[in-house]
């Protein structure tokens, strides 16, 4: 018997992607300053206005309106009509300094002796369905909503969309776990109000939506639908051919939508932030948190272990655990489970146990907070990035970013009669494959 899985995404307009990304934002800039700082910032985003909260320790100063305003702005949020505007809306910081009893659990006198920020467990899955370890559903939904984002800031076609889109993709799966077609495909996109209807009745109304909704769905069909296959594998592709489902703003219509329809909150979207409810979830959100807090750091690091697993052949699909104590810095347990796609055999030509691969994981990678921060350069302004379209399966690449401290690895430029400094940093380094070899060489493959 052949099972359906779903998955979802939401776009960057989405009013928690907002809360999320204006959250990261604010931790890039004081990571700017000052690399050492101690970030946990929350955005709350409603009808024109935005709340920042949250404890902070550092040794720079940000100003928090400009980069609340220049966020809204890129993400799209630049007209009256949205009633959320990027330079009309309220924006209230209540920042304060973070508590002294934190602190002194994470901040030591030898720096490899950082305690873990605080308690929890966290949770990093890969497996084969895509090229990226990622699983499929989760990354289609995705796909589809990058697309459309880039569709919609490209501006030659689908001239009426607004920033708030969701996705939703169903899969169907052969019981060993093999994809064979695509279910059903969900996309609501808010949209300008570009039907009008001839009078004032209830049945004008009706007919203005439905003209609306069905021109969306043609769009949907014939621009953004091709636009994904494209970004897919050849095995994926074949999977669209079978014949699935199109539904689109199933409501009828969407014209209010992003921080005026909902009230979004950080940390609200974290099963799109991570495995599209493939893998649990340890509870802990990531956006506006420095590395110091596991809840982020050792997701990323649970991620980069479950993912050269299975590049390296150990298993088709890795779920890791990691748990800690609060100012503790080793994990307190790792925990693995493969769901008997093992390939690693004993000498004697049994499978070895997901207890074993464990005990392995322990001597290849080095799991405290100090090693995952200076393996990944966690200290960097990188995050802002990662708010939206998920943490992982994303692609790892090298950029130059202003930073205001000097230093070892830093670049002095002159630009515009202003001296200005950068640093090359890597984004999403969680993702590099770069333990497959030492994976191989522990695990005798």
């Amino acid at each position: 018997m052949s099972y359906l899985f779903t998955s979802e995404s939401v776009s960057e307009g989405h009013p928690d992607k907002v809360a999320d990304r204006i959250s990261d934002a604010l931790l890039d800039e004081f990571l700017r300053y000052d690399p050492d700082s101690k970030v946990a910032c929350e955005t709350l985003v409603t009808t024109g206005l935005v709340v920042c909260s949250g404890e902070v320790r550092t040794e720079g100063y940000v100003d928090v309106q400009k980069i609340v305003r220049r966020v809204i702005r890129d993400v799209g949020y630049t007209k009256a009509a949205y009633n959320f505007e990027s330079e009309s809306c309220g924006v209230i910081s209540t920042l304060h300094e973070q508590s002294d009893n934190i602190m002194q659990g994470v901040i030591r006198e030898i720096p490899e002796d950082q305690g873990a920020g605080d308690q929890g467990m966290m949770f990093g899955y890969a497996n084969k369905d895509m090229d990226n370890g990622m699983p499929l559903p989760h990354e289609l939904s995705h796909i589809l909503l990058q697309q459309l984002a880039a569709i919609r800031k490209e501006g030659k076609e689908m001239l009426y969309l607004r920033p708030d889109s969701k996705s939703q993709v169903t899969i169907e799966y052969e019981d060993d776990g093999t994809p064979v077609r695509i279910d059903t495909i969900v996309i609501s996109t808010q949209h300008d109000d570009f039907v009008k209807p001839d009078n004032k009745t209830i049945e004008a109304d009706q007919k203005a939506d439905k003209l609306m909704q069905e021109k969306i769905y043609d769009d949907i069909m014939k621009t953004l639908i091709p636009l994904t296959i494209k970004l897919v594998p050849d095995r994926i592709k074949v999977l669209f051919n079978n014949g699935f489902r199109l539904i689109v703003n199933p409501t009828g219509k969407f014209v209010i939508g992003g921080p005026h329809g909902d009230t979004g909150l950080t940390g609200r979207k974290i099963v799109v932030d991570t495995y599209g409810g493939k893998a649990p979830h340890g509870g802990g959100a990531f956006s506006g948190k420095d590395a110091s807090k596991v809840d982020r750091s050792a997701a990323y690091a649970s991620r980069h272990v479950a993912n050269n697993l299975v590049a390296a052949g150990v298993a088709d699909e890795v779920l890791i655990q990691l748990a800690y104590a609060i100012g503790v810095p080793e994990p307190v347990s790792v925990f693995v489970n493969t769901s008997g796609t093992c390939h690693v055999k004993d000498p004697a030509g049994n499978i070895i146990s997901d207890g074993d691969i464990a005990k392995k994981i322990n001597r290849i990678f080095d799991l405290r907070p100090y090693a995952i921060i200076k393996l990944f350069g966690l200290k960097n302004p990188i995050f802002e990035p990662t708010s939206n379209y998920g943490h992982f399966g994303r692609d790892t690449y090298e950029k130059e970013v202003e930073v205001y401290y000097t230093g070892p690895g830093i670049t002095i430029r002159e630009i515009n009669g202003k001296t200005k400094n950068f640093k090359k940093v890597q984004f999403f380094a969680w993702e590099k494959l770069d333990y497959v070899e030492k994976v191989k060489e522990a695990f005798g493959i």
